[in-house]
């Protein structure tokens, strides 16, 4: 799959996700650098891709998903992104963001490679929201077509509804 990132094309590594397939279960690190398990997760669960947390439309992303994504009963929001477990940590504080889980792919790229996100080359994810029902059925996705840009808060908003 091709996304744009400030403009230029670049082809994702990894596996594309689409509607109606079983998520694939990914490791990741928590900020105390404990290990993260999708399957560990029961309920819905909204997972944000960003890039780096500590960009403008990353930093403007979080913090709208903790304000209204997270107010959704039975729903863990989770952002991901290849930013060091301490600067997430740090971010979160930084920016009270607090009702949302932040996991980082930097050691193993467990997620980038699973859900087809990577941008090689650059060793940051794509920005990309994947809705998982109960069972880890895909019910949302969007790969945002020009990282650098936001997603579309409102269809993934309605996709929780």
């Amino acid at each position: 799959m091709k996304v744009n990132f400030a403009g230029n094309p670049v082809e994702l590594q990894g596996t594309e996700i689409k509607v109606g397939m079983k998520a694939p279960d990914f490791t990741a690190v928590k900020n105390d650098l404990s290990a993260f398990k999708l399957g560990e997760v029961k309920g819905r669960k909204l997972i944000v891709a960003v890039p780096s947390l500590d960009t403008s439309v990353c930093d403007l992303e979080v913090r709208r998903f903790n304000a209204e994504a997270t107010g959704f009963a039975n729903t863990t929001v989770i952002t991901i992104s290849m930013d060091l477990p301490f600067a997430q940590k740090r971010w979160c504080g930084a920016a009270g963001v607090d009702k949302l889980v932040t996991v980082s792919d930097y050691k193993d790229r467990d997620f980038a490679t699973k859900y087809g996100v990577l941008l090689p080359n650059v060793g940051l994810l794509a920005r990309a929201v994947f809705l998982l029902d109960a069972d880890n059925t895909v019910r949302y996705v969007e790969y945002v077509p020009e990282v650098t840009s936001h997603p579309d808060y409102a269809a993934a908003l309605a996709a929780l509804k």
